[in-house]
């Protein structure tokens, strides 16, 4: 079986990210982020988002997102969120249990959320009978793989600022976001309005650990308890800082997402060249959704791994990684053609 496409969390760790574990562990350090590696590791993150951003190292990015929008909410907020977003379909209902909030799912076909779509949750403020809205939560790269501009970010953090919410960005992917946009992380966060980022490295090369990032230091004022009472209080977190000191200053992010984005790009050109097919949504990270026929799907799958994203249609994801090939997809594409 090849590598297959189904998750970019299938992959392995980048091996600078291995040696530069490898490195932590030679000596002790104080643990629960007292130490030397964890000081640079929030200082190169204050160099892409500014000076006085509060980075909290947490173990998953479901436990980046619960802790993040716990600094925004308490038990009687709403998030409003795309329906398919992580929080609402891939966390086991964790920001429910634990932030005690109600979820509102936004219908949308490319995963990204619009003032327009959020409007009609926008009610029931100051009345006592209706949780109160309070975050709006984006995915940047969305779960469709579709990115949101700089000025679609902006309209949202207006429109949540206006009615004094919050804007929440789950970045599990921020870096492939990164790369499609050709900009800096602050310029499509901070700089658009964005309140908290789940800023995630594991999809992208890392082996564990992802970052909350708060860019308002009232707002960050009891985070570190938020963080323990949450159960992502790493104790030996220098193995967590470690990795993030050569993702970032090495720019290892921007190297495997660049990657990622690239291989996905030649897996759609290949698969348009197929007619039976068709790609259902814009490739614009590293993911590739398509409608395929359904005799096809099992035998393809047993050669190369991928999930069935909608049963009905059917659609399929394809996700490529930091350590996809090109001779890996054009195997997947001729094994396409032979099946049909």
């Amino acid at each position: 079986m090849g590598k297959g496409f189904a998750s970019d969390n299938n992959a392995g760790i980048h091996p600078e990210i291995l040696k530069a574990i490898a490195d932590a562990n030679g000596e002790h350090v104080t643990g629960y982020g007292n130490d030397a590696y964890t000081d640079k590791a929030v200082g190169l993150f204050r160099e892409h988002f500014g000076g006085d951003t509060e980075v909290s190292f947490v173990f998953n990015g479901t436990g980046a997102n619960v802790v993040g929008l716990s600094a925004l909410t308490r038990s009687y907020h709403a998030v409003i969120c795309a329906e398919t977003a992580h929080i609402q379909m891939d966390e086991c209902g964790a920001p429910e249990k634990f932030l005690g909030c109600k979820l509102l799912p936004v219908a949308s076909g490319d995963g990204k959320l619009t003032p327009e779509s959020v409007a009609r949750y926008l009610h029931g403020f100051d009345f006592e009978h209706h949780a109160q809205p309070r975050v709006i939560s984006i995915s940047q790269v969305t779960e469709m793989g579709t990115v949101y501009t700089p000025e679609e970010i902006r309209s949202l953090a207006d429109l949540a600022h206006h009615h004094g919410m919050y804007l929440h960005l789950d970045g599990a992917r921020i870096s492939n976001a990164a790369v499609s946009l050709g900009l800096p992380f602050r310029a499509f966060t901070r700089d658009c309005g964005v309140d908290v980022v789940s800023f995630g490295g594991t999809k992208n090369g890392m082996m564990l650990g992802e970052a909350v990032l708060i860019f308002d230091p009232a707002m960050a004022r009891e985070i570190k308890y938020l963080r323990k009472q949450s159960m992502q209080l790493f104790s030996k977190m220098r193995f967590v800082s470690a990795q993030f000191i050569a993702y970032l200053e090495k720019e290892i992010w921007k190297k495997n997402a660049e990657h990622a984005n690239k291989m996905a790009v030649l897996l759609e050109q290949e698969i348009r060249k197929i007619p039976q097919i068709r790609i259902t949504q814009k490739v614009e990270a590293n993911g590739v959704f398509a409608v395929v026929p359904r005799h096809i799907i099992q035998p393809l799958q047993e050669k190369f791994f991928f999930y069935l994203w909608n049963e009905e249609l059917p659609e399929v994801r394809w996700m490529t990684s930091f350590d996809t090939t090109e001779s890996e997809i054009r195997d997947f594409a001729a094994l396409i053609r032979s099946l049909l």
